[in-house]
């Protein structure tokens, strides 16, 4: 059972600070968790991104930063932001080891504030699975007309995202609006109406269905552009 979106206890901010807390601990305890290797949606992002003749990339999300270092080795300018201090301690070390330090920057940033950036100011932004962590409808929307702010006309926006198709969907603890809590980690799965909300007054391009890891998770992948 869930609550009507953008109501009940998911939108309580004691959540996603516990959530913060969570992540701050499990990039301590397991330092690049996810590896060196981009992700699948990263890679694919970074060919749409080229192909938009896109300079620079907001990455949303990122931790310590196997797809913020891979947008920079593919050549764009990088601003990678997490809510992590810790992820993002990680993520600067290795931009240094690796030469990178020039393309990329660095941003601590909690998603539920706007963004600290001008209007227009960016090519692309790229989000795996920051829209689906423990935020509410009317987060995630406020989010995506933050992300629709800085976008320079005809940018790109992809991200990823748990579905309500997902084997986690509904079990565990539930919060209200669609926020399920499974193993300490609180996800809130996309049904397709909010994918379809979100890109109104968008380019809705693709929303491409895909399972990660080994349960699997079935997330989507949508790309949608701004108006030019």
């Amino acid at each position: 059972m869930t609550d009507t979106p953008g109501t009940g206890p998911g939108r309580e901010p004691a959540l996603a600070d516990a959530q913060r807390t969570h992540w701050q601990r499990t990039y301590t305890a397991n330092p690049g968790m996810y590896g060196e290797q981009p992700s699948a949606p990263a890679e694919y992002a970074a060919g749409v991104f080229t192909a938009a003749g896109a300079g620079d990339v907001l990455e949303l999300g990122a931790g310590h930063g196997r797809d913020a270092l891979f947008f920079a080795r593919t050549g764009f300018r990088v601003m990678a932001a997490d809510f992590s201090a810790t992820g993002l301690d990680q993520l600067h070390a290795t931009a240094v080891e690796q030469g990178l330090a020039d393309r990329l920057s660095p941003l601590a940033h909690d998603v539920r504030d706007p963004l600290p950036l001008p209007d227009a100011s960016v090519d692309a932004v790229f989000a795996h699975m920051l829209l689906c962590m423990a935020l509410s409808t009317e987060e995630i929307t406020a989010l995506v007309a933050e992300v629709r702010r800085v976008l320079r006309p005809g940018g790109t926006f992809v991200y990823t995202v748990r579905h309500t198709g997902d084997a986690h969907y509904g079990a565990g603890t539930g919060h209200g609006d669609d926020i399920w809590e499974h193993g300490g980690f609180a996800v809130h799965f996309f049904p397709r109406e909010l994918v379809d909300a979100l890109a109104e007054g968008w380019r809705l391009t693709d929303v491409h269905p895909f399972e990660e890891g080994g349960l699997p998770r079935r997330l989507w992948r949508i790309t949608q552009e701004t108006p030019r």
